[in-house]
């Protein structure tokens, strides 16, 4: 099929994961991007390992967020590669760029340079923290804006210390929100016919995460706290322990809550005043959730799933990656892929388009690899 992106080309300039996050996925959604790299060594990710492709040299990691790209290489501290550039872009509709803060305007292929000579091109700013404020041109990692953007200070129980996400949640948003605003740009340049800048940041993406206690702050002045598995404003809406496996139970409202009343062996806790509502349930938790703990303790992980299931109450396991991936679910999505040219197994693009998800037409490139088509050079 002809994928929604076919016809759009997208330069990427940057490197490890928020700008080739935002390329692949425009890639994967049929977009022709090419990937700008450093002479020596190229993106910093492809180094990034073990474990390494079948190369044994290109990270899976590399792999995983360069599919469906090309690869030129251009030293952008010399004038002739930037005009190189220049006349690269003159075929593009879009351009994403992560590297450190300033290099951009130091080089001379800043938002104001590329725009005032392509007017069309919707110009896409990866930052940490920002295009304005006093820390704009501070550089930064995903655990670094976890930290600062207050994160840490609202994951894991309350007894630990402040806790990282173990997933890259900063990078990958950041990632997301700039394809949400190139495609934006673009739907307003077919009405104008102008250009745009995009800015987002990883601060900013940090903030948008927290938002909900962020205002909750800023409404009663209480600062939020850890509550481990838990939620702070639903209960229950968090793992327990049963006698041999942790579940998630996720009773959302009051007539889910009465339900799993029942399953648990004591309906009397729907009426229950101190339990009844969802706001006397999260003023009377320290009450709740130990009466739910000891129950959920008498039964096996399958047994209370089987049985919540039944009453129609959302739980589920607390699996490992080893159980996702073996997960029949996994298999039925159909989201795991094998990138073409005898490339690895990795997790495609999380959309469908007519019911069917679009298939890697490359394997990450090596590095240069197409500077002849590209550049005309050999």
């Amino acid at each position: 099929m002809e994928l929604p992106l076919h016809g759009i080309r997208v330069i990427e300039v940057g490197q490890a994961l928020a700008g080739p996050l935002a390329g692949v996925i425009m890639a994967d959604m049929g977009a022709d991007v090419i990937k700008v790299e450093k002479p020596d060594g190229g993106d910093d990710a492809r180094a990034w390992g073990p474990p390494f492709g079948p190369d044994g040299e290109t990270s899976l990691y590399f792999h995983s967020q360069n599919r469906n790209k090309r690869s030129i290489t251009l030293d952008l501290k010399k004038p002739e590669d930037v005009e190189a550039l220049h006349k690269l872009v003159e075929t593009a509709d879009v351009l994403i760029q992560n590297l450190r803060p300033g290099v951009v305007d130091e080089i001379g292929i800043g938002p104001e340079a590329m725009l005032k000579r392509h007017p069309r091109l919707v110009y896409c700013s990866i930052w940490a923290f920002g295009h304005e404020g006093p820390m704009r041109l501070k550089p930064g990692f995903d655990p670094l804006l976890q930290a600062y953007g207050a994160m840490m200070s609202v994951t894991g129980r309350p007894e630990d210390p402040p806790t990282f996400c173990g997933a890259s949640i900063n990078d990958k948003a950041t990632g997301m929100f700039c394809v949400i605003g190139a495609l934006a740009a673009l739907r307003q340049r077919d009405r104008t016919g102008q250009g745009c800048l995009v800015d987002t940041s990883l601060f900013e993406t940090s903030v948008h995460w927290v938002e909900g206690h962020v205002n909750n702050y800023l409404a009663s002045g209480d600062v939020p706290k850890r509550h481990g598995a838990g939620a702070a404003v639903i209960v229950p809406y968090q793992v327990f322990e049963t006698a041999d496996r942790p579940i998630c139970l996720a009773a959302g409202n009051d007539r889910l809550w009465a339900r799993c009343a029942k399953v648990l062996g004591h309906p009397e806790w729907g009426q229950d005043p101190r339990f009844a509502t969802g706001p006397e349930r999260v003023r009377n938790k320290a009450i709740l959730l130990p009466l739910v703990a000891e129950a959920l303790r008498h039964g096996t992980r399958e047994q209370w799933l089987t049985a919540l299931e039944a009453a129609g109450v959302p739980s589920g396991p607390v699996n490992d990656i080893a159980e996702l991936a073996a997960t029949e679910q996994l298999a039925a999505v159909d989201i795991v892929q094998s990138l073409p040219e005898g490339g690895p197994r990795v997790v495609g693009l999380p959309i469908s388009f007519n019911r069917r998800r679009p298939a890697s037409r490359r394997a990450a490139p090596r590095l240069g690899q197409h500077n002849g088509e590209i550049l005309g050079q050999p």
